[in-house]
């Protein structure tokens, strides 16, 4: 195909893109992927709520590409505080402070709930899990860490273990100290809830046996993601959070809240725990904390869990903890967010737009089981049968309806990000209404597809 001058394109940018899919099958190793039948798509060119691929297509970037692009691509301001930083000191060993990074935590922990004031910065979310997992351990001197079923934390050794979803499989080891239990999710209840108040007392008195019978002397960390996102969306019911810090505050054990995919404005708050009321002892971040323009993560710490190591070595750190470039990045990208009125603009779109449309979408197709979410940060569930909630998908795989539906949503000019028996609407937090309302509609008209494969 050769792009015409709508596409923004050119024939040069095309042929460039083409020359990076033969390296990139020659010698590029992708992740969770078997290597050979994988075709990657090629993405030659980003801009705002847009991403142009190989063949000069166009499309609407709905999956913000791993739920990271809160902000959108290429936001001028955060481009040029990087190119600004670049010029002035490229990269510096964390044991030395720089402003960047000073000032980076600063602004972090003045939107962290509680006394969160403390900020231990890593180079993405999996190791954020890694530290705070271990701060937990050195603080409480136990081993034992509980995770839900149903959960992902990171493909780093102990984070793929606490994860609890098919990824963890492969490298599942009894000797990582993980224990893993039901969480509350009320379309699919695993303790046969009929309402969200039962599916909160149920899964709570569930979680306290798990307790009991694991031993609460033995527990140090209880990790949960505020709002799961690649397993589902599924919020908690209402008063199951506030719930779970009860019974960590009553057993002594660590509470941490895993906000990689739900923090930083993706649920219409700065913290999606802050939906719940709830304040965790420890909050690992990264993605949207700088909408992924350079690799930041990072881990804040509660001021009992800093005194622990106010006198006593931390024995833990990266060569790139801070990097002055993932620093300024994140300056930018929430003094953008703050400017712009990000997060409140995320709240209203889920309100009045994603979340309205897609219980229209679902009244109209069969094939819809579930709709839910907040923020920009929602799901359908698509079913074959919406008695028994038979997934169009296996779960921890797809299938050749899903495959389908999703061709057709790239098709018509729409990038989605989906999982398993499931589409997620994640769009940037700034995207305009037009461009939401266009790609629900090419959601909408796809979804016939699915429909059709509907046995009752």
């Amino acid at each position: 195909m050769t792009a015409s001058i709508d596409t923004g394109v050119s024939e040069e940018l095309l042929a460039e893109g083409r020359r990076a899919y033969e390296l990139d099958r020659e010698h590029v190793f992708h992740s969770w992927q078997a290597q050979g039948p994988f075709k990657p798509m090629t993405i030659v060119k980003t801009e705002g709520s847009f991403v142009w691929d190989g063949e000069g297509r166009k499309l609407i970037d709905l999956s913000s590409q791993l739920v990271n692009t809160n902000i959108g691509h290429q936001h001028p301001k955060v481009v040029e505080a990087i190119q600004e930083q670049a010029a002035q000191i490229c990269t510096i060993a964390p044991q030395h402070v720089n402003a960047a990074r000073s000032e980076a935590a600063r602004l972090i922990a003045e939107r962290t709930p509680g006394d969160l004031n403390h900020i231990f910065f890593t180079n993405g979310g999996a190791d954020a899990v890694e530290h705070a997992v271990r701060m937990a351990r050195l603080h409480t001197g136990r081993q034992k860490v509980l995770s839900a079923y149903r959960s992902y934390h990171g493909g780093t050794q102990l984070a793929v273990n606490i994860t609890g979803d098919p990824r963890r499989f492969d490298s599942d080891y009894s000797s990582e100290g993980v224990v893993h239990f039901m969480p509350a999710y009320t379309y699919r209840s695993y303790f046969g809830s009929e309402t969200p108040e039962q599916e909160t007392e149920r899964a709570l008195r569930h979680l306290e046996d798990m307790i009991t019978l694991e031993g609460p002397r033995n527990i140090a960390a209880l990790i949960l993601e505020s709002v799961p996102g690649t397993a589902g969306i599924y919020a908690p019911p209402p008063g199951y959070l506030e719930g779970v810090r009860e019974l960590t505050a009553k057993y002594g054990i660590v509470y941490i809240a895993d906000e990689v995919m739900a923090g930083f404005g993706r649920t219409g708050t700065w913290f999606a725990v802050e939906n719940f009321n709830v304040t965790p002892d420890l909050m690992t971040f990264a993605k949207g904390v700088n909408s992924g323009y350079v690799p930041l993560g990072g881990v804040a710490i509660s001021d009992a869990i800093f005194e622990t190591f106010r006198d006593r070595v931390y024995q833990g750190g990266l060569t790139y903890s801070g990097h002055p470039l993932a620093s300024a990045a994140a300056v930018a990208t929430i003094n953008a967010m703050e400017d712009e009125g990000m997060v409140a603009n995320a709240q209203r779109l889920g309100r009045d737009i994603i979340g309205p449309r897609l219980q229209e979408m679902k009244a109209k197709h069969p094939s819809i089981g579930d709709v839910r979410g907040l923020g920009c940060f929602w799901a359908i569930e698509l079913v074959k049968n919406a008695e028994t909630k038979e997934p169009m998908a296996a779960y921890g795989g797809s299938s050749p309806e899903m495959n389908e539906l999703v061709g057709a949503i790239k098709a018509a000019g729409v990038l989605p990000f989906a999982n398993f028996n499931r589409i997620h609407v994640v769009p940037a937090l700034n995207i305009s209404d037009e461009l939401l309302i266009q790609a629900l509609d090419v959601i909408d008209e796809a979804l016939t597809i699915t429909d059709g494969y509907v046995t009752a």
